[in-house]
């Protein structure tokens, strides 16, 4: 038996000595698999013109506050500072967020305003879209189905933010070249 543990030991000591790999790792899975997903989101709210994204679309007002929205007929003029500020911020975090990520800066910020921001997104999603009865969208966790939009999709999302706060953004990223080095 001691043998065998030995065997296991010498053949993964060295991947518990590799700092570099989750960070690394989950920062290119994060441009993989999501950061298009927020761009292409982000460019739908983006309204017309250079300075589109200061002029949302009707359809990011409708996206983020969807009852509200029906509410005044779908008429953006009735809407307040407040919706005008929230739609433009998570307008641009959806660009700005995925993009800190993947470059490595900011990186444990980023990741932080990422998780809240799917966290926003999960609750709009169930409050201001109804989905709170419908099993598909919110799932449930130990079950056997695993392709739920809330509860499986975004925790495995979340988890692999909360891997890049914990551990920051590895050795190629601009965090990493700004930290000043101890001698």
């Amino acid at each position: 038996m001691t043998a065998l543990t030995r065997f296991y030991i010498a053949l993964f000591a060295p991947l518990e000595r590799a700092e570099w790999i989750l960070p690394t790792l989950a920062r290119f899975l994060f441009a993989a698999v999501l950061a298009v997903y927020f761009w292409v989101s982000g460019l739908t709210k983006v309204g017309d013109g250079l300075f589109g994204i200061f002029q949302p679309s009707l359809g990011a007002y409708a996206q983020i506050f969807p009852k509200v929205m029906e509410n005044v007929g779908y008429d953006v003029t009735q809407l307040s500072l407040y919706h005008w500020a929230v739609v433009t911020a998570g307008t641009v975090a959806e660009f700005v967020l995925p993009l800190l990520i993947i470059i490595g800066l900011l990186t444990r910020l980023a990741s932080v305003g990422m998780i809240g921001f799917i966290v926003v997104q999960s609750l709009t999603d169930l409050n201001g879209h109804d989905k709170w009865g419908d099993g598909l969208v919110l799932g449930a966790w130990f079950d056997a189905p695993s392709g739920s939009l809330i509860m499986d999709q975004r925790a495995l999302w979340v988890f692999l933010l909360l891997v890049l706060v914990i551990k920051g953004a590895g050795p190629l990223s601009f965090d990493r070249a700004l930290t000043p080095r101890e001698v």
